[in-house]
This record gives structure tokens, sequence and C-alpha cells, in this order.
């Protein structure tokens, strides 16, 4: 019986110790824009957008170095 308690105890603690996980969509940025949704921040648009939404939209390549300049120009 006592040996019973223990591994319960233990095995509670443990459960414990573990940080708890991350909300989905807790990943906001300082724009308020979420990752985990694909959005990152445009200084050129002043929102949050989806790369590749934007690349279709502007007719650019969909890469990280394009929307990048895409969205550091100013208008």
């Amino acid at each position: 019986m006592a040996k019973i308690l223990l591994i319960s105890l233990s095995v509670l603690l443990a459960a414990c110790s573990e940080p708890a996980p991350k909300s989905v969509g807790s990943d906001v940025d300082e724009h308020g824009c979420k990752a985990s949704a694909g959005y990152q921040w445009c200084g050129k648009t002043q929102q949050c957008e989806r790369p590749w939404e934007l690349a279709k939209k502007h007719d650019f390549e969909n890469s990280q170095s394009q929307f990048t300049t895409f969205c550091a120009k100013a208008e």
C-alpha cells in the first residue's frame, strides 16, 4: 500500500513540475501579430500580414527576403 502511495505521489509531483504549455495563438509580437497564424508585421502596410497572401496581392516572390524588402519600403 505504501509503495502504491509513493508511486502515485511521485507521478503527481512530476506532473506538477513541468511547465504548462503555451496556448495556441499566445505568440503575439509587439505589434499584435500572431506568428502561429502566419502573420508578420509589415511597415509599409502598417498591419499584420501573411507573407504569401501579400506576395500574391502585390505580385512579388513569396520569400522572406522579398517580404522584408517590400515591407521596408516607405509609401
